[in-house]
């Protein structure tokens, strides 16, 4: 029996899979302490990121610094990155898939942080956030109209 062959998408950028790795795991990590969704805006860079989030009130410097050591913790944990392919069909109900592009392949991408996240991605990551070293917020602003936090990171 032949090997089915799975077709995704094109993917048009070139990730830092450490840094983009990490990004699931502050994003899951901000959902488990703030109770918010995933960033609403994301631009990873190798040098420096920063992410986007809707929150109901601005954020204290304990919780930069909870976040902060959360994060670290996950990553020093040395969990396995995996991935795993199934069908937008099995994939409803289990993730959002309204950021998935209008002609989107019918098979979508798992990528799992251990059993700490999954999600859907298409991007590059380590095999082991033992890969991902160290994470520092280096600036965040709050948005008081939009109710948006805007946290910028780097690895060290």
């Amino acid at each position: 029996m032949e090997e089915q062959q799975i077709q995704l998408n094109e993917h048009n950028k070139e990730e830092f899979p450490p840094m983009h790795t990490c990004e699931h795991i502050v994003n899951q990590t901000m959902i488990r302490l703030f109770g918010c969704g995933r960033s609403v805006s994301a631009h990873i860079e190798r040098k420096k990121s920063k992410l986007d989030y809707r929150l109901e009130q601005r954020p204290t410097e304990d919780d930069v610094k909870r976040l902060e050591e959360a994060v670290n913790e996950v990553i020093q944990s040395h969990l396995p990155v995996t991935t795993e392919f199934i069908s937008q069909q099995e994939a409803e109900g289990r993730f959002d898939l309204n950021r998935l592009p209008d002609d989107a392949s019918s098979t979508v991408r798992v990528v799992k942080v251990g059993d700490y996240d999954e999600c859907l991605c298409i991007g590059k990551h380590v095999a082991n956030t033992s890969e991902i070293g160290v994470f520092k917020i280096i600036s965040h602003d709050w948005n008081e109209e939009d109710k948006r936090w805007r946290i910028r990171f780097k690895l060290t």
